[in-house]
């Protein structure tokens, strides 16, 4: 059950940190993680101050989907593709598995970012 509270007499329901799994996404845990990266490749961009046709090259991707990367809408590009976008950035990237904790019967994806 999800916790709630009232607030100035409107129901506030608390997140659970992901906002598509609150939105019932299916694949929740890859959205969020995909969001992250986006923004990630997106704060890089605007503090290098790059069009997006250099942004293009440098990433290696057509200019209407940095556009789109630019503006959150990721869904068309893989995690791959998105890690693989960090390193043309010049960042390493760096993946760990490791025994999901007893108490949850699965793993979990998160990201971590430096």
């Amino acid at each position: 059950m999800k916790k709630q509270r009232v607030v100035r007499g409107i129901t506030v329901e608390a997140s659970s940190g992901n906002v598509y799994a609150d939105l019932g996404c299916a694949d929740s845990g890859s959205m969020l993680v995909k969001a992250q990266l986006s923004a990630k490749i997106a704060d890089i961009v605007q503090r290098r101050a790059l069009s997006q046709a250099r942004a293009a090259k440098v990433l290696g991707l057509p200019q209407p989907k940095v556009a789109a990367l630019l503006k959150g809408r990721f869904r068309a590009i893989s995690e791959h593709r998105l890690l693989e976008c960090l390193t043309r950035l010049g960042r390493d990237v760096h993946i760990v598995i490791k025994p999901a904790r007893r108490s949850r019967p699965n793993g979990r994806l998160t990201l971590s970012v430096a």
